[in-house]
């Protein structure tokens, strides 16, 4: 005996559970908690450094691009 055979001999039946599996799916859709924007932390990094006499230009070109192909 074949695992579809008492499905073939009661459509009804099989119509009324496939109603039944779609109708608890669709309310368990319904039920579950959906946001729109999810709360996330993104990872950062904090670096303190003192290049004194140097100008933000300087800075950025010579420390913080090292820092940032490092940790990319």
């Amino acid at each position: 005996m074949s695992p579809s055979r008492p499905f073939i001999l009661r459509p009804v039946a099989t119509s009324l559970l496939m109603a039944a599996i779609l109708l608890v799916g669709l309310v368990g859709y319904t039920q579950l908690p959906v946001s729109a924007l999810p709360e996330v932390d993104y990872p950062t990094i904090q670096v303190l450094t003192f290049y004194p006499g140097a100008s933000p230009n300087v800075v950025a070109t010579t420390v913080c691009l090292l820092y940032t192909s490092r940790c990319v």
